[in-house]
């Protein structure tokens, strides 16, 4: 199998960079904590116990809270833990708003890949150190990314303080030439998951054929048997848009996800990203092989590309994390958004208001989409888990009243917003302090991404 040769030649040199920023044990008390663990629970006041690698000792209500030797810290708002976006990519801050009004081949191949041609080192360092701060500051902790020049990536989500699943993106056009030679993409994935993967830490990586459409099967094929091999997240681009799969569906004579299913591509942890245009056996095909979906509802309203099944998806024992896609396609990476449209797309493509509570909602943009990435120890504010924690202000007239716990919930999906996140934590380390990142000179970051990108718009 190639898979396995490649992991031969990788496996003689098998370092791994533990790179966990320094914490220290502290108690932190809130007006409310919300855990998200197997279901929303609402703790008022609450408190969370961090150890000193930087993991929640315990949570819940203050009044269970033991007696307590580590630092505590105070605070109005609410904590809870770190939004993750199971679907990016980052440094296509870049090309942000490139390409609209186009339909998704064309804005591929008129507007995106041209520009991505002429990248030069340095720029996916940029675009992704912006991209990581831009989340950070909006209270999402962790992010799923397809795309290239995989060590800069890595590095700026680093320096950022954040967490990433890098998924190295394969795409035709740059990387079938020498695919299957010791320098070509196969054997990069390879080398880079034994070299920078961090099975415990905030970088991990996986790996991402770009789509079915895109590349030829017997390519997706040993991608997905390197991503079993190395026991991590495949991340594919799947139903999109409603005709993307229809040259593989006239030869094969079957839909794409039933392609993929027969021959074996979807038996490890899949993650399908989009998942609009899937029909009732496609549906169940993921339910019974256990694939995620990220769900991306303002990219795919953007690019006309519809409106995903959700209530079904999850109604079928689908389980599904929200996304943002690419800035080129969104505009921004503000996954409270889509928090909030995904409840509300279900609600109103279907007339009943029941459907998709606001704590499903939470739930897909906090744990869920934690499970969907492969980084079930985050998302979550259980013991063991990472204490990737941000604070909301409800201190703000969008969070007046709150009676409930219920209400306090719906606030959060139907009137909060990035807008009102001032602190995050990572692995137990505030990496935004005040609406101000403690990791990175912003000014300077948006000033290099500001002449990169002119520099890209006048190369086309």
């Amino acid at each position: 199998m190639i898979a396995r040769r490649l992991l031969q030649l990788v496996d003689d040199d098998p370092t791994c960079h533990d790179r966990h920023m320094s914490s220290k044990a502290q108690r932190l008390i809130a007006d409310a904590v919300i855990t998200c663990r197997a279901a929303v629970e609402v703790h008022r006041p609450g408190f969370i116990d961090v150890d000193a690698d930087g993991r929640v000792k315990r949570s819940g209500s203050l009044a269970d809270a033991p007696p307590t030797e580590d630092a505590v810290t105070r605070m109005s708002g609410l904590l809870m833990p770190g939004l993750i976006n199971s679907h990016a990519h980052g440094p296509m801050t870049l090309l942000r708003g490139v390409g609209d009004g186009l339909p998704l081949e064309r804005w591929l191949t008129e507007a995106i890949w041209p520009r991505e041609g002429k990248l030069a080192p340095g720029d996916v360092a940029a675009g992704m150190l912006l991209a990581s701060v831009e989340m950070l500051l909006a209270g999402v902790t962790a992010s799923c990314e397809m795309y290239f020049a995989d060590d800069e990536l890595l590095d700026a989500v680093d320096a950022s303080g954040g967490r990433v699943m890098c998924t190295p993106g394969v795409v035709g056009v740059a990387h079938l030439a020498n695919f299957y030679e010791p320098t070509g993409r196969l054997a990069e994935i390879a080398t880079l998951h034994a070299s920078r993967h961090e099975p415990e830490g905030r970088l991990r990586v996986g790996v991402a054929p770009h789509s079915a459409y895109d590349l030829p099967l017997a390519v997706v094929d040993d991608l997905a048997g390197l991503a079993r091999d190395l026991d991590c997240p495949l991340h594919i681009h799947i139903a999109e848009t409603g005709d993307e799969g229809r040259d593989l569906e006239e030869v094969h004579g079957k839909r794409t996800v039933e392609v993929l299913a027969e021959r074996g591509v979807l038996d490890g942890h899949v993650l399908a990203a989009h998942g609009v245009w899937l029909n009732d056996a496609e549906v169940e095909l993921f339910a019974s092989h256990g694939t995620h979906v990220a769900h991306c509802p303002k990219s795919n309203l953007k690019l006309g590309s519809g409106v995903a099944r959700l209530h079904d998806l999850i109604t079928a024992g689908v389980n599904v994390g929200l996304g943002t896609d690419g800035v080129a396609s969104n505009d921004d990476l503000d996954l409270w958004q889509e928090l909030q449209l995904a409840p509300l797309l279900a609600r109103g493509t279907s007339g009943d208001p029941t459907r998709i509570t606001a704590e499903q909602a939470l739930l897909m943009a906090t744990r869920r989409g934690a499970e969907a990435i492969g980084m079930p120890d985050t998302g979550t504010l259980t013991p063991g888990s990472w204490a990737d924690i941000i604070r909301v202000d409800l201190s703000q007239p969008a969070f007046t009243p709150i009676i409930t716990d219920d209400d306090l919930v719906d606030r959060l999906v139907f009137a909060g917003g990035s807008r009102y996140v001032t602190d995050t934590w990572v692995a137990g380390q505030r990496v935004v302090e005040a609406g101000v990142s403690t990791m990175v000179d912003t000014e300077t970051a948006l000033a290099d991404a500001q002449a990169r990108a002119e520099r890209l718009a006048a190369a086309v």
